[in-house]
């Protein structure tokens, strides 16, 4: 499946995980667009194209929700997916974890085809689980 990776991308860790996260999913048969990997050097227009182009060519959307408030590209990545694709939404952060288990946007998580609410979840849970999403997402679209 051709993925396309929306998340935060502005810090180290973030860049990581992000890395790590995408490594297994190649791994586990996906082609993946990354960003982080297409858009060093370029300018804002530059940026926005390459991006537009990847959720244009990718089968699905897995958008990264950690942080108090998930990252605005992200969120608006997912609302151009909205209604041309599948989006998975992953979400390790456990901040507001107590009430309705989705502590973010509305508008984010009714877009969603598959939420993932991981609270504390260790790498290795959150590749188990978003593979078995993407199986899930594949077997749904034949």
């Amino acid at each position: 499946m051709k993925l396309y990776f929306a998340g935060p991308l502005f810090t180290s860790a973030e860049r990581a995980w992000n890395d790590d996260l995408t490594t297994t999913l190649r791994a586990g048969g996906h082609e993946v667009f990354l960003p982080q990997d297409k858009e060093p050097g370029k300018d804002a227009p530059g940026i926005f194209s390459s991006d537009v182009g990847g959720i244009d060519w990718a089968d699905a959307l897995v958008a990264i929700m950690d942080g108090a408030d998930p990252d605005s590209g992200t969120a608006w990545e997912c609302g151009y997916a909205d209604g041309k694709k599948p989006i998975l939404l992953v979400r390790t952060d456990f901040r507001a974890e107590a009430g309705t288990g989705a502590p973010y946007n509305a508008m984010l998580t009714e877009s969603a085809t598959i939420r993932l609410d991981l609270p504390f979840a260790p790498l290795a849970r959150v590749v188990a689980e978003v593979l078995e999403a993407l199986g899930r997402l594949e077997s749904a679209s034949r």
